[in-house]
């Protein structure tokens, strides 16, 4: 038995095995997965880099919804999910986003441009609209048809 105290040796191979690979977009075909699979993963060094991929490739990546608070100047500008640091704090001080060691950087901020639908013109994971921003897209007549007390909407 596996459980036994002492016991480490195994006797049989894994009893389920995959026979094909795990696919993130196999039935989530929405634009946030298209997203994240060709998001660049910049000013991390190798391992939060992995680590990032990882997350991405077996659907484990929860992008922010709001800016969370750089440790070094203590703003809200980490727009990236898992960091910790923001780019330009990053950048100045040579150290991971992720992890805030002082390691090699695998994709420096000027090199990484961002992702394929950048260059279409769509947003990127970064440029996601935050809770609390003001929205250009608000409409102003379905604003006068919440006006009436009573629930019944203007005619028109």
């Amino acid at each position: 038995m596996s459980s036994q105290r002492g016991n480490v040796s195994r006797t049989r191979p894994q009893r389920h095995q995959n026979e094909t690979v795990f696919k993130n977009n196999k039935f989530d075909t929405s634009s946030l997965t298209k997203k994240l699979n060709t998001k660049v993963h910049e000013a991390v060094c190798q391992h939060c880099k992995e680590v990032l991929e990882w997350r991405v490739k077996y659907k484990k990546f929860k992008a922010l919804t709001q800016p969370k608070k750089c440790v070094k100047c203590l703003q809200k500008t980490v727009k990236d999910a898992y960091h910790i640091i923001c780019k330009p704090c990053a950048s100045k001080l040579e150290i991971c986003a992720k992890c805030g060691k002082k390691e090699e950087i695998v994709v420096p901020i000027e090199k990484g441009l961002g992702s394929v639908t950048k260059e279409e013109g769509k947003k990127d994971v970064d440029e996601l609209d935050f809770e609390g921003e003001d929205d250009d897209d608000y409409d102003e007549e379905e604003d006068s048809d919440h006006d009436n007390e009573d629930g019944k909407h203007k005619a028109k």
